[in-house]
């Protein structure tokens, strides 16, 4: 059962049942006003007896003891304290979810001596909650196996901290990108027969209620653009095609927008060139890029970021219809390119290519990032704990490589160079759309490079990452809203103000 998080900030809460968390260092120092819930010195008491080290990520669940205003005391050890980053906090939130169990009430005691405890500490705790309680059961209809071991739908969860009113406004932001994740994940889990490249093109337009200009152009509207490489994927498919142009508006019109960019093929078969049947079903989440900037864009609507932001998505279904391009086709792109089909399972980059060019050409962005499920190639190389990044400008990548390691949403460098743009040379036209088994993700990358002229850019290969990554403490999801988090750091710390 999807369980609901209420959460609250005060600076002096007295707890009545449910559970209390106490955050203890690897010192043994728990946070202020833990004696409320354990009078008798119990939590101490324990540790002992069960070796409690108080180490990071690490957890001691303990029966209060009689009189006691609440059921149950849960230590989280935060191990040296002192060095937690935000990130540490989100795992530590995530790890209070997991043990709230059957709890309708808990309170969280967080202000542990010589641990740095602001208001951004306390947002991300509450954010690293909301996200570890993220479950997609939309389509359960017997969701309770045992009403003994039913847990309940809805938790009301008071923090306790020094500065309540500062916290509410870090976590009003905060919970801005904390529902980007969460839409991005929504998008990603539904099945594809429900969300179609219409169905999705509804979806995002809703964003108009934070702000958000949607613009959605149609198959007739793409037609008279010449987007022939996004609508020879499309033309096998009974769906029509959207592209969906998104823009937030946060600062002058003067500045600059930068852009990002998702493929959002919401099924792929693979096409004439079919992909084998034993994890097809896994591609209702080849729009994962598209579910990522949708998210984005959400995420700095609702914290009103001061930046211009362009998010475009192009929407397709990739399907082997008696109407479906073929392996030897030749289409014209945009940019007048033109392309040779020689596998009609690298689509993603014929998606995106029409559209990079549209925003670079329309927009005229200070950069774009793109976002794909594009290769399998890059899970050889990088499997799923990193997203591989390729960029023609060093410093949007130095900027990218350090917000991913500020979210934990990690890249890797890859490399981009004549050499492998020689291999989508094409006899009959101008690019082929793959370049042999070898370097797979680097000329799907090189492929896209065409289409972006001078304009710095990013190419996101998160095909590892996005659906079928290792679950953490905050995502316990099949899909995982990679890139959201990611890009609004980006965004919040280099290009904003």
């Amino acid at each position: 059962m999807k369980r609901t998080i209420d959460i609250t900030f005060t600076d002096s809460a007295e707890p009545k049942g449910g559970v209390a968390f106490v955050l203890v260092t690897g010192n043994g120092d728990a946070a202020a006003g833990a004696e409320r819930v354990d009078p008798k010195g119990i939590l101490a008491k324990a540790r002992g007896i069960a070796g409690f080290s108080g180490k990071a990520k690490s957890t001691m669940d303990v029966i209060a003891p009689e009189g006691a205003s609440v059921d149950r005391i849960v230590a989280l050890g935060v191990g040296e304290g002192a060095t937690m980053t935000s990130n540490d906090w989100l795992a530590a939130g995530g790890l209070a979810c997991a043990q709230l169990k059957k709890a309708h009430a808990a309170t969280v005691y967080l202000d542990v001596p010589g641990v740095e405890v602001g208001a951004g500490q306390v947002a991300a705790f509450a954010s690293g909650m909301l996200l570890a309680a993220y479950d997609f059961d939309s389509y359960k209809t017997k969701k309770d196996k045992d009403e003994a071991d039913k847990e309940p739908s809805k938790t009301k969860v008071a923090i306790v901290t020094s500065d309540p009113s500062a916290a509410r406004k870090a976590f009003a932001e905060a919970r801005g990108v904390v529902d980007g994740v969460l839409l991005a994940r929504n998008l990603v889990n539904e099945p594809a027969n429900i969300l179609g490249p219409v169905e999705f093109a509804e979806r995002a337009s809703e964003l108009k209620e934070l702000g958000v200009e949607v613009e959605i152009l149609a198959e007739k509207d793409m037609r008279k653009l010449g987007m022939g490489a996004l609508l020879g994927v499309a033309q096998g498919s009974a769906r029509p095609p959207r592209l969906v142009v998104m823009q937030w508006k946060g600062a002058k019109a003067k500045h600059q927008p930068v852009a990002f960019v998702g493929k959002g093929v919401v099924f792929d078969t693979g096409g004439i060139s079919i992909k084998p049947a034993g994890g097809m079903e896994d591609m209702k989440g080849d729009m994962g890029g598209a579910a990522a900037v949708t998210g984005l864009m959400h995420a700095l609507a609702a914290r009103k970021a001061k930046v211009n932001v362009i998010g475009i998505i192009g929407l397709v279904e990739n399907m082997p219809d008696g109407n479906a391009q073929r392996p030897s086709d030749i289409v014209t792109s945009m940019s007048g390119q033109t392309i040779e089909v020689i596998n009609t399972d690298a689509e993603g980059r014929l998606v995106l290519a029409d559209a990079l060019w549209y925003c670079q050409d329309r927009f005229k962005p200070k950069f774009m990032v793109n976002l794909a499920t594009l290769t399998g190639a890059i899970m050889v190389a990088l499997g799923h704990h990193h997203a591989g990044l390729f960029s023609n400008d060093d410093e949007l990548a130095a900027h990218l490589l350090q917000s991913g390691k500020t979210t934990d949403e990690k890249l890797w460098r890859m490399p981009l160079g004549p050499e492998y743009d020689k291999l989508i040379d094409s006899k009959f036209a101008d690019v082929k759309n793959t370049g042999g088994r070898l370097a797979g993700s680097i000329t799907a990358a090189q492929f896209l490079q065409r289409f972006v002229n001078d304009t710095p850019w990013a190419h996101l290969d998160v095909a590892g990452t996005a659906m079928g990554s290792p679950q953490s403490e905050i995502n316990r999801s099949w899909a995982s809203g990679f890139g959201v988090r990611l890009l609004n750091d980006l965004v919040k710390d280099h290009y904003e103000g």
